[in-house]
């Protein structure tokens, strides 16, 4: 699949739908993508008794429970009232678990579903939905069904709370409840990899036009031109990091913006988060395991004013937005934008650390089966990338389904971070798509790699 330039009315309502044959196999892996998602929601609910799931772990984050019904609620919003047109089954819920209309330091005060009706409550809602998947045909002039849009977004929808429940985890306190094996180690070229690689300059096409389950926000496809510049052939290490603070990183002012350096002071900020100094060593806690800091992993749970300030003191800078998928997708040789790095097929094992296999990045190196044509390894799974770059819509943006998925945030409050994170699930992952957030932000999955001009 390749992009090229739309008019500026372009975006999901546009983008040509299938042929009547091609509707079973759209019908297929929608149910794959909807199934898979609530086996994870499952695993990461189950695994904590009815107390963890109603207590709030963190001021930051919702209680469990309450994403769990979010999740319901939205899939009955979307796809039984939107797509079927269907009476609401809990109307006098929706207000609680609007999340524009409550903080989720808030979420512990409201009367929301306790456990069990919660599960049952999402377990309604699927079995409904499910009905409404077998009877609606996906292809047609509705722009919310096209292709299967809407179970696409759903499906989307309850893996990003699946990671988000995820953090949520690694916030909660007490023993390991989740489990999953170490990543396979870098293979053994990894060692011999270049520091950087030089990307060339030029147009190429940014974002999509024709990917059908691509969010608002990744549309449409438009060319953007950068010069010349070099980036990280991997993600920036644990190691690598703890040479920046061993250098006084955290004490000296020169390198931090303002605002971050105010967040150093306030917080008294030393390390990335949960890492915690121990008889002359650098010890993590991850989802209830205490460990030594892995040197060879991408460093994780850093603010963007973390690796922004790293990137200054290694005298390099953060990509832009536009730098890092050029760098992701960017074919030199035909002149394409690709899917991923590696091309346009879908993520495989092999390929990217995807949807919480291993609970934590594969060393710097790993999955030189998904590098990208330029030779840049990891841009998609592992952690999310900080960026330069403001939230901002692309030219001829459209909101579609509905404004609050992203352009109630554009601006530059939020800095994009792109490429995923081991705790994304392939279906919400891809070169095009953009995830943002505030650059006070440390408990997501999120680490960075740096670049710098030619």
């Amino acid at each position: 699949m390749t992009d090229s330039p739309t008019p500026a009315a372009s975006g999901p309502h546009s983008t040509a739908g299938p042929d009547e044959a091609d509707t079973e196999a759209l019908r297929r892996r929608a149910l794959a993508a909807l199934l898979t998602a609530r086996e994870r929601t499952s695993l990461l609910t189950d695994s904590v008794d009815d107390h963890e799931l109603t207590a709030q772990h963190s001021p930051l984050m919702s209680p469990l429970v309450w994403d769990l019904a979010h999740i319901g609620n939205q899939e009955e919003l979307w796809l039984l009232r939107g797509v079927a047109g269907r009476e609401a089954m809990r109307p006098e819920i929706d207000g609680l678990y609007d999340a524009f209309e409550h903080p989720r330091a808030t979420r512990p005060s409201l009367p929301l579903l306790a456990p069990a009706e919660a599960r049952t409550y999402a377990a309604e809602v699927r079995g409904r939905a499910m009905d409404v998947l077998d009877g609606t045909a996906l292809h047609g002039d509705r722009p919310l069904v096209r292709a299967g849009f809407a179970f696409g977004m759903i499906a989307q929808h309850e893996q990003q709370h699946d990671e988000t429940m995820l953090i949520t985890h690694q916030l909660r306190s007490g023993p390991a409840v989740l489990t999953a094996p170490v990543p396979p180690p870098a293979p053994a070229d990894a060692a011999g990899l270049s520091a950087e690689v030089l990307v060339p300059g030029g147009p190429f096409t940014m974002g999509t036009s024709t990917e059908p389950w691509a969010l608002d926000n990744e549309r449409p496809a438009h060319v953007r031109d950068v010069p010349d510049f070099f980036i990280d052939t991997t993600p920036v290490t644990c190691g690598a990091y703890q040479g920046f603070i061993e250098d006084g990183g955290y004490t000296e002012r020169r390198w931090w913006a303002p605002e971050g350096w105010a967040m150093v002071r306030e917080h008294e900020l030393t390390a990335p988060l949960f890492w915690h100094r121990d008889a002359g060593q650098w010890l993590r806690r991850r989802f209830g395991v205490t460990e030594r800091v892995p040197e060879t992993e991408p460093v994780l749970h850093v603010s963007w004013y973390e690796a922004d300030a790293y990137a200054r003191w290694a005298g390099r800078r953060l990509p832009s937005e536009a730098e890092w998928e050029k760098a992701a997708r960017h074919d030199p040789v035909s002149g394409r934008s690709l899917r991923y790095p590696w091309g346009d097929e879908d993520p495989t094992p092999e390929r990217a650390n995807l949807g919480q296999r291993h609970l934590r990045p594969a060393p710097a190196g790993a999955y030189a089966a998904g590098e990208s044509p330029l030779g840049v390894r990891q841009l998609i799974g592992d952690v999310w990338e900080w960026t330069s770059s403001d939230f901002l819509p692309y030219p001829g943006f459209a909101a579609f389904p509905y404004r609050e998925y992203s352009e109630v945030f554009f601006g530059p409050a939020h800095k994009v971070l792109r490429g995923g994170s081991f705790a994304v699930d392939p279906v919400a992952c891809r070169g095009t798509f953009r995830n943002w957030d505030l650059p006070v932000r440390r408990q997501i999955f999120s680490g960075f790699r740096t670049a710098r001009d030619l």
